[in-house]
Order: C-alpha cells, then sequence, then structure tokens
C-alpha cells in the first residue's frame, strides 16, 4: 500500500511538471506562429506555419507522454515467479520531442536561408 501512495505522488508530481511544460510550450508556439502570422508580410507565412505545426507536435508529445506517464510504475513477474515492482522512465517521450524539435530548427534555418534570396 505504501508503494502506491509513492507512486501516486510521483504521478502526479510528473503530470504537473512535465505535462504542464509541454502544454505550455505548444501553447507558446501556437501564439508566436499567430503572431507571425498576423503581423509580418507573406513573405513570413511559411515559418508562422512550421511554428503551427511544431505546436501540434509538442501537442501531440504530450498527448503521447500523459499516456504513458500513467504506466510508469507496473510490476512484472521475474524468473523465480516473485512480483517486482518496475518503474519505466520517460525516455521515449524525450526522444521524440528532441527529434522534433531538430527537425523544427532545421526547417526554421532553411526557412530563414531562403529569405535571403
Amino acid at each position: 500500500m505504501l508503494m502506491l501512495a509513492v507512486a501516486l505522488v510521483e504521478i502526479r508530481a510528473a503530470q504537473r511538471t512535465f505535462e504542464g511544460a509541454y502544454m505550455r510550450t505548444a501553447l507558446s508556439q501556437f501564439s508566436f506562429a499567430l503572431i507571425v502570422l498576423k503581423i509580418f508580410t507573406s513573405e513570413f507565412y511559411a515559418i508562422g506555419a512550421l511554428f503551427a505545426v511544431y505546436g501540434a507536435a509538442v501537442l501531440l508529445c504530450a498527448i503521447y507522454r500523459r499516456y504513458h506517464g500513467n504506466q510508469q510504475f507496473f510490476t512484472a513477474t521475474d524468473d523465480d515467479g516473485g512480483v517486482q515492482s518496475k518503474f519505466r522512465t520517460s525516455g521515449n517521450s524525450v526522444l521524440l520531442l528532441t527529434t522534433l524539435s531538430v527537425g523544427a530548427y532545421v526547417g526554421l534555418f532553411i526557412l530563414t536561408w531562403q529569405l535571403q534570396t
């Protein structure tokens, strides 16, 4: 019972910290995309669209993290038939967000480079 209470505290802390950060990042990307699309000329529309797509991707990553965050603590049977408590890290969602971010920054670099021509 104590392990269950500790696990619930850890899950709630992770949800407040990381899922909130993912959602705030997605909202800030949507806001920046809206500013770019509203204020700047049509030359910058591709950059605004890039940030809108990036915000949607971060939002999907937040949903993915929330889905897998509910499965961080689980039990498994070992070779002797005993039950062990296990913990799964969020490495998959971190790797996904890193890949999305690198892709967005490469796209931003390419779009900025095309503005010079």
